[in-house]
């Protein structure tokens, strides 16, 4: 399963928000490093400018950043995510996305709008496996 699990992350900043800040809590939090994102920088729709984050983490780097998220997670977020999972996944992709501002001060928070948005791929052949190999990932079966 190690060498399967793969996750994305995407961020997009605005011009008030500083892109140190979210790259701190990225190593505070998961250990990941400058290096192991993309940073572009590109303008909104009102000329304003706008940076992204984009990281792709595979196999071992990928294991060791779901161990760190759950150890970060509160029993009660776990549980809240394993109930949501069937919604929160399209084409063997769990979506979460994290309030950016509770994230730069070290804290995960479930949010849908303003975020920082991950996604947690491992191959299900079956979709009525999706609960359980997530749970399993999850360490909660």
């Amino acid at each position: 399963m190690v060498d399967k699990l793969e996750v994305t992350i995407d961020v997009i900043i605005h011009a008030t928000e500083e892109v140190s800040k979210f790259l701190k809590s990225f190593e505070d939090i998961f250990e990941l490093k400058e290096e192991d994102f993309t940073v572009n920088q590109t303008t909104g729709h009102f000329e304003n400018p706008i940076t992204t984050l984009n990281a792709k983490i595979e196999k071992n780097q990928a294991q060791k950043f779901v161990e760190k998220l759950v150890k970060s997670l509160s029993n009660d977020q776990i549980k809240d995510l394993v109930e949501q999972i069937e919604e929160r996944t399209v084409d063997s992709r769990l979506h979460i996305r994290f309030d950016k501002q509770d994230f730069i001060k070290g804290n995960l928070t479930f949010r849908e709008k303003d975020t920082i948005k991950m996604k947690i791929h491992t191959p299900i052949y079956n979709k009525k496996d999706t609960v359980k190999i997530f749970s399993k990932i999850f360490q909660l079966d």
